[in-house]
């Protein structure tokens, strides 16, 4: 895969480069230092990932994102950052984003780009932690793809997205607990069922919905919730 990495912290850059470029199967087409060089290098590059950070001096990572995500819908653009505030999660997802990964383990980016390479979306476990509770952060002023209206706040009790139309309401339920971040002996405890039948539910779930595993639920419920 080739990949173009912006951050403004040289060393960062740098030093990722090295890493990632070390992989028999990633090669490293360019770098940037912000959102500018983002959008210039994915236009005159066109790599298969585009890792960025979010927060850099000049043009930021979300806003480049974003433009390069309204003319290229099937980028794959992953965020590396050690940012993990709601809003950013929030417009990520609604941008487009295949990843939100925080800058911790330099050995776990290079399989989340893989991953990300075979259609899944990867999501840290800080960050997906702070999926639940992202439907009660009002979103503040000023920034239209992020909520309709300054200071709007996101549902505490969030209708069914449509992308889960397909799905009974036990499934659905099972769907929403497992995006809540409980275990399958917890599901059972909470949905009153066996974990035989919570496994079962999560089977089909993945069938229904294409999916291949429980981050992936989540993910689509998340974004179902922000987007739909």
């Amino acid at each position: 895969m080739r990949i173009v990495i912006v951050d403004d912290d040289t060393l960062i850059c740098d030093s990722l480069g090295i890493i990632l470029g070390a992989q028999p199967d990633i090669e490293v087409s360019g770098s940037g230092r912000d959102g500018n060089d983002a959008v210039r290098l994915y236009r005159e590059l066109s790599p298969d990932v585009l890792l960025l950070d979010i927060q850099m001096p000049g043009r930021d990572g979300l806003s480049a994102a974003e433009e390069i995500l309204a003319s290229t819908p099937d980028a794959r653009v992953v965020f590396l950052t050690t940012f993990s505030d709601d809003e950013y999660i929030v417009r990520a997802l609604r941008a487009g984003a295949r990843g939100y990964l925080i800058k911790q383990d330099a050995a776990a980016i290079a399989p989340a780009l893989r991953a990300v390479m075979r259609g899944q979306s990867v999501l840290e476990g800080e960050v997906l932690e702070r999926l639940p509770f992202i439907g009660a952060v009002p979103i503040e002023g000023g920034n239209a793809r992020a909520a309709a209206a300054p200071g709007a706040t996101l549902p505490l009790t969030p209708a069914r997205p449509k992308s889960f139309a397909m799905l009974t309401e036990r499934e659905y339920e099972v769907a929403r607990l497992v995006a809540e971040g409980l275990d399958n002996k917890e599901i059972a405890a909470t949905a009153y069922m066996g974990e035989g039948t919570v496994r079962n539910h999560i089977s089909s779930i993945l069938a229904k919905l294409h999916l291949k595993n429980r981050t992936q639920i989540a993910v689509a419920y998340w974004r179902g919730q922000l987007l739909e």
